[in-house]
């Protein structure tokens, strides 16, 4: 593959990278306007219009159907998953804690990914793995405490939870898609096909759908679109086109310290002296878990 491929890899991966860096403002300024239902609700269903017109667009609306018929259950499955729990969950986070510290946290779902990979994939976990882990999570300690881990004085424990929690639900539906056999966007795509009347019906017997702030509606629907949707296209199109994964897998390094300078920016959130050195704490393990890999993929 000539060295053009890995270039236009890279534009991709960059693209993709500065969305993701962009949406915890979005979430941030949505929930000041809508509950975390209705920025699903609204976030989905946008995603959903996308994902389908990609589709057609590509001439595979024919196999979507046709796929879809076959898959009901995975279907449905998947899509109670991602994005009807992971997303309300998620989104509780952000609408409980500052987003700069619920985003920090999310990002340790690499690491929940290799310990969930023990029981379910049978791997094995190897010691930089545990150092990968105790950086992360003193990170994740550093931040929900503001710094006071002697006291153990939690800012928001239930905050904290819910972020933890998304950790776990990311992990575990990326464990089990390793078992699902559809296309990749024709699977995300009947994901959000299955979970949008899902996410419907919650809103509607919670209440949701009784008081609307249009305030809140551009920032579900940039959510939907970039979020949801563009981010996915172009991290695929850039798997699918680099010669060096590694190259272009770091370049989510840039995500959480772009996020933080986004949040100060256009959200007004002062950044906390603790969200930074828990980051570099969660960084640095993630650093090491994937050195470990690029490592033992250089051994092999």
């Amino acid at each position: 593959m000539p060295a053009s491929s890995q270039s236009k890899a890279m534009l991709y991966g960059l693209g993709a990278v500065l969305l993701w860096s962009t949406v915890a403002t979005a979430f941030s300024i949505s929930l000041r306007h809508f509950s975390p239902v209705q920025l699903l609700l609204v976030a989905n269903l946008v995603s959903w219009v996308f994902l389908v017109g990609l589709i057609t667009l590509r001439g595979e609306a024919k196999l979507l159907v046709k796929i879809g018929k076959h898959s009901l259950k995975s279907s449905l499955f998947f899509g109670a998953i991602n994005p009807l729990l992971y997303y309300l969950i998620l989104f509780q986070a952000y609408n409980t804690l500052p987003a700069q510290e619920a985003q920090a946290i999310n990002y340790t779902w690499a690491i929940m990914l290799s310990f969930m990979a023990v029981p379910i994939l049978k791997q094995r976990l190897r010691p930089a793995d545990y150092l990968a882990a105790g950086a992360c999570y003193f990170g994740v300690l550093y931040i929900s405490t503001r710094g006071q881990i002697s006291t153990l004085e939690f800012s928001n424990i239930t905050g904290v939870g819910f972020a933890l929690l998304s950790t776990i639900i990311w992990a575990m539906y990326w464990l089990l898609n390793t078992k699902d056999t559809r296309p990749s966007l024709i699977g995300l795509t009947l994901n959000f096909t299955f979970a949008l009347p899902l996410v419907f019906l919650y809103a509607a017997v919670t209440g949701e759908l009784d008081t609307w702030d249009q305030n809140g509606v551009w920032g579900a629907i940039y959510i939907g679109l970039f979020e949801m949707g563009l981010s996915f296209v172009l991290w695929n199109q850039a798997m699918k086109l680099t010669t060096n994964t590694s190259q272009v897998a770091n370049l989510i390094f840039l995500s959480p310290l772009l996020s933080i300078i986004w949040l100060s920016q256009f959200a007004g959130e002062p950044i906390l002296s603790s969200t930074l050195i828990g980051l570099a704490f969660i960084l640095v393990g993630l650093f090491v878990q994937n050195w470990s890999k690029k490592a033992k993929k250089t051994l092999e």
